[in-house]
């Protein structure tokens, strides 16, 4: 498979085995938030990059904030290349590992 759709999806299965965030994508999808709770998680979110994005899905259901999932497609990216680089994916690793130790 292409690298970009292959890096997505083993992000979300360790994301998926280590935090339980019951949504099925925290690496890329177009989120909404009320003002009061984006405000709440960006006070309580300390990642940066790629990984604000998972920690952001988490954050919420700790505090018990719902979320609903809609499905897209981004149909330009599935032939495309990753723009993450090593650094990028080792960034998100570490940044994974502290969310799993702290939550």
């Amino acid at each position: 498979c292409p690298l970009s759709p292959c890096l997505s999806r083993g992000a979300n299965f360790l994301t998926q085995t280590l935090l339980r965030p019951n949504a099925s994508d925290l690496t890329g999808s177009f989120r909404l938030y009320k003002k009061e709770v984006l405000e709440t998680l960006v006070e309580r979110c300390v990642s940066k990059g790629y990984v604000f994005q998972m920690e952001m899905i988490v954050r919420a259901r700790q505090l018990k904030y719902t979320i609903e999932e809609v499905p897209i497609s981004f149909v330009d990216r599935v032939y495309g290349e990753s723009k993450l680089g090593g650094t990028e994916i080792v960034s998100f690793a570490k940044g994974l590992l502290l969310l799993f130790a702290t939550t």
